[in-house]
């Protein structure tokens, strides 16, 4: 999976999330911050892209995935990892 496919698809789990929320993101700034995602959003989310990738995300993990380019960097190397 590329770059370009792992972010769609991380922005396409956060809209169907956050679907009020406008897209013009910081991808090095926090994503909760940016989206006003509360605890229960970035459950879901992390959730939605376990589903859609396969990949396991622990919960100590959360924070690697709390910009755009962080959430790339870790799906990257956790999907190349599978």
């Amino acid at each position: 999976m590329s770059d370009a496919e792992i972010k769609a698809l991380v922005l396409r789990e956060l809209g169907n999330i956050a679907p009020e929320a406008e897209f013009n993101l910081d991808p090095d700034a926090d994503l909760r911050e940016q989206i006003d995602l509360d605890s229960m959003d970035l459950l879901n989310l992390m959730i939605a892209i376990h589903e859609a990738t396969g990949v396991d995300i622990p919960e100590a993990d959360y924070p690697k995935l709390a910009t755009l380019n962080g959430s790339v960097a870790y799906l990257r190397e956790r999907i190349k990892a599978a």
